[in-house]
């Protein structure tokens, strides 16, 4: 038989391998959770490759700005801190509109109402005090009083995406408001830093009091820190860290297939076993947190946030006196 049709009938005796799919994953997770992700959902979808880029949610954004104004935007996927950031992404016409089946166990606040993102896990901001403070706080209002002056810490919105959001959740409730941030301002609240500043002066004892996101109080609580943490009777503001697909996403099925695998009963018990509270209605919490329906989620618009942030930075800054 000659050589080119032995190797042509060969060819065909073989099974054919269908090549992977390759989805390519820009995330600020910390890496071990971007880790964790991206094996859980190519152990899921076997067919599907994940190449994964992380950074913190500016650098990772300066970065595709850049893709994008050169026209080559690389990620086929995002899953980021924060859902302001993405609606700025979806009302410049980056984001693909997708309705992942997954929703219908979410609340309607927690998914862009055009599909354009989904919330993935709760990060809400509470109060953390020292377990040898003299009280214990139980509403947002509790530290404005006078008697908290000067006993106070929170992370600046000037520097941290959550206090940020923080400011904008609570500057739009009733009761609050920015009477509220003028009182704490006139309390003489230490508002510095990140989270991690505000929570080592109140471990420490340095500061009795203080706004924290919850996992950080909740996580050191079980390690034997000097802690305790309070969900407000007002609720909790919160960061959701989205995902989204690239209107410009060479792969889309695969996109889309990513969605659905975080927003599914598998993907959020994923978000357990990192010690987050799910997103998803009807699942348990991490040990030592409250249970999802425990939690009472303040009114939050993403729109209106990003349309504010320019002016809610600037006022506070000169309620705080910050130059």
């Amino acid at each position: 038989m000659p050589r080119t049709l032995l190797a042509t009938v060969c060819a065909l005796a073989l099974p054919t391998l269908a090549a992977a799919e390759t989805l390519t994953l820009y995330t600020s997770q910390p890496n071990a959770d971007a880790q964790k992700t991206v094996d859980a959902f190519m152990a899921a979808n076997p067919g599907i490759e994940v190449d994964w880029v992380r950074d913190g949610t500016t650098k990772l954004m300066a970065r595709l700005t850049a893709e994008i104004e050169a026209g080559a935007a690389q990620p086929d996927v995002l899953l980021i801190a924060d859902t302001v950031t993405l609606e700025g992404m979806a009302q410049a016409g980056h984001l693909a509109a997708y309705a992942s089946p997954e929703s219908a166990a979410y609340d309607s606040a927690l998914y862009s109402a055009e599909g354009y993102y989904h919330s993935t896990k709760l990060i809400t901001t509470g109060i953390v005090y020292n377990t040898g403070a003299d009280s214990v706080p139980t509403s947002w209002a509790d530290l404005a009083k006078p008697e908290m002056a000067g006993l106070v810490a929170m992370p600046s919105p000037l520097y941290s995406g959550a206090a940020l959001i923080h400011l904008a959740t609570l500057t739009e409730t009733d009761g609050l408001g920015w009477d509220y941030y003028v009182d704490l301002a006139g309390n003489k609240t230490q508002a510095e830093g990140g989270n991690g500043g505000t929570f080592k002066a109140v471990a420490s004892g340095e500061k009795p009091y203080g706004v924290l996101v919850d996992f950080m109080a909740l996580r050191a609580k079980a390690e034997g820190s000097p802690v305790e943490f309070v969900f407000p009777e007002e609720g909790v503001s919160y960061v959701t860290e989205p995902v989204a697909i690239l209107s410009t996403a060479d792969n889309m099925d695969a996109a889309q297939k990513f969605v659905d695998f975080l927003l599914s009963e598998a993907g959020q018990q994923l978000v357990v076993e990192m010690g987050y509270i799910p997103a998803r209605n009807g699942m348990p919490s991490p040990e030592g947190f409250p249970s999802r329906d425990e939690i009472t989620l303040m009114d939050f618009d993403p729109a209106k946030a990003l349309a504010d942030t320019e002016a809610n930075k600037n006022r506070f800054a000169e309620i705080f006196g910050v130059e």
